[in-house]
């Protein structure tokens, strides 16, 4: 199959018509997802896999990656890059118990290049520099302890992200077994994973994928479970969203967001970020079925010929937010009511203690980029490891990098403090700036990197620290993120500040994004220095500080300054 045929309906091209993309004849040519996956472990002559099963391994969960420092050195050597892999869990609304930690702390520091463990924006743990001969030990480690990767990526539905909210408890927790139930449902079928990384037995069966279908999904999907206020999860990054809606603390039901996304491509026009769409409230009981039919339609209806263009987002511009809308509705065999009352008012997490309404005691630990590692006197790992051999409750991994140490009680909560503050995991020094900061992993290990992100973030928040504080604004915070390509990883397009890599030291400048994460940022400056930036910052500040209105952020305050125009549909402002 080479082309794809075109269906219309009310001169609505539903289909997109062309020469399909290269990875729609590799996943069908797969046998659902194995390709030669097994045989590829077994070469040891290089570290790598083909450029199919390359592919095909981030549907197990990897990325094939290597060490960016050090590529040019070995090229002149005439050695290959040093190729490994980072591991990203499925771990639906990111609860992990002590016990399983204890083991990801012991693969990850016997058996990774980098020692570390990566909390990421997905709301899950990562594992980076895992060389081919560890990868089966690290899955049947995984196993082990009840956690696998199946579809973390590659073209299926990711990890399931809700909202952590450990103040709620009840409500939280209803709100997290949907997360379980609907990552659960959106599951591939096929018994690859198993086969391959678990060495269980292929059962001689005819496999199907009644959701995802035999060429998976046209691109990524994403899926959240939000409960107001807090926008802890960036709901307007994502494809599908079940915002909560409750009833005297009972979860009642859900409004639906489709077709959020942040990723574009530099200087190509046809891409862009993107909020999602309400389309309205539905029950409790209808949940899984209004997630297949939204993950079928776009199945059906994604773009497999422009890779560019195959996210939901695009689909819904192009076929109309009411056309793909009432086709969710038939295929769900439900009609969405009108949408329940709910406003975000904030994200991020709240640091330090709070106490539940379970009596409980929940700590949250900032986690700058997310990255847990010993460094020389401030031992984060090692600190995380001793609290889960005396932590009770269970681990919350926050969509922000951060964890939450919940379900404390009062009798354990001064010695957990203790061990927390002992391994600097408290820091009372920490702005509100740097919590409110944030970047993707980018060098050395990302393969699609453009400019430094995470190594960058710590000396530009204390730059940006100290502009505040030049204009008498120390005690406020911009909403500031960075990434090392425009993919989206990072979330700098829901920024009040968006940097993203354009090239070495070099990032275009975003502005605009709001607190409560609901606006999309808008192109301020190109292809900026590091000097630069800082200097644009500077200036922006300054002016922020004597012109705004009474406690304006400055998301707001550049809109109605006028340095940028508000985007409110992407498709025709974000880039004029």
């Amino acid at each position: 199959m080479s082309t794809s045929t075109i269906e219309k309906t009310n001169k609505v091209e539903l289909i997109v018509s062309g020469k399909l993309a290269d990875n729609e004849r590799m996943k069908v040519e797969s046998n659902f997802l194995r390709g030669t996956i097994a045989e590829d472990l077994d070469d040891r002559m290089t570290g790598g896999f083909t450029p199919d099963n390359s592919q095909l391994i981030r549907v197990h969960g990897m990325y094939q990656q290597d060490d960016r420092d050090i590529r040019a050195e070995r090229q002149k050597q005439k050695l290959e890059p040093l190729h490994n892999v980072m591991l990203r869990a499925r771990m639906p609304g990111g609860i992990i118990t002590p016990t399983q930690w204890l083991a990801i702390d012991k693969f990850a520091q016997d058996n990774t290049s980098y020692g570390s463990i990566r909390l990421t924006t997905r709301q899950t743990f990562q594992f980076h520099g895992v060389l081919k001969p560890n990868i089966k030990l690290m899955h049947q480690t995984l196993n082990a302890i009840g956690i696998d990767s199946i579809a973390t990526a590659g073209d299926v539905n990711r990890n399931v992200l809700c909202t952590s909210n450990p103040i709620e408890s009840a409500l939280h927790q209803e709100a997290y077994l949907w997360a379980t139930k609907i990552s659960e449902h959106l599951l591939p079928k096929s018994r690859a994973y198993a086969e391959i990384w678990l060495d269980e037995e292929k059962v001689e069966t005819t496999e199907v994928e009644p959701i995802l279908g035999e060429s998976y999904l046209p691109r990524k999907f994403k899926t959240t479970v939000v409960i107001p206020p807090k926008n802890d999860i960036d709901v307007h990054a994502n494809d599908l969203n079940f915002v909560a809606i409750s009833d005297n603390g009972k979860l009642i039901g859900f409004n639906v967001l489709v077709g959020g996304g942040l990723a574009m491509t530099h200087g190509d026009k046809t891409t862009y970020p993107r909020r999602a769409d309400d389309f309205g409230y539905i029950p409790l009981d209808k949940t899984l079925e209004i997630a297949e039919a939204v993950v079928t339609t776009q199945r059906d209806w994604g773009n497999r010929v422009n890779r560019k263009n195959a996210k939901t987002k695009y689909t819904l511009d192009r076929v109309g937010i009411d056309v793909f809308k009432a086709e969710v509705e038939k295929r769900a065999g439900i009609k969405f009511e009108e949408s329940r009352s709910y406003e975000f008012t904030s994200r991020g997490d709240s640091i330090g203690w709070v106490k539940g309404v379970d009596d409980k005691h929940h700590l949250t630990l900032f986690i700058e980029n997310g990255r847990l590692l010993d460094y020389p006197n401030k031992p984060l790992k090692t600190g995380v490891a001793e609290i889960a051999k005396v932590h009770s409750g269970d681990f919350r991994m926050t969509a922000n990098q951060n964890l939450i140490i919940a379900g404390v009680s009062e009798q354990d909560k001064a010695n957990i403090e203790k061990i927390a503050r002992d391994h600097g995991l408290i820091d009372d020094g920490v702005s509100t700036q740097r919590q409110d900061s944030m970047a993707c992993v980018a060098f050395p290990t990302c393969p699609l990197a453009m400019a430094e992100a995470e190594r960058y973030l710590p000396s530009l928040v204390t730059s940006v620290e100290g502009i505040l504080t030049k204009h008498d604004l120390a005690d406020e915070s911009i909403i500031l993120r960075v990434t090392g390509c425009p993919n989206g990883c990072g979330r700098a397009l829901l920024a009040e500040i968006g940097l993203i890599g354009k090239g070495p030291g070099k990032y275009n400048m975003y502005l605009g994004g709001n607190k409560a994460g609901t606006r999309i940022p808008k192109i301020y400056q190109e292809n900026l220095s590091e000097d630069a930036l800082m200097a644009e910052i500077d200036n922006l500040v300054s002016r922020w500080s004597v012109e705004r209105n009474n406690n304006e952020a400055f998301g707001d305050f550049v809109i109605r300054a006028s340095i940028v125009a508000e985007v409110i549909v992407s498709v025709r402002d974000f880039h004029d």
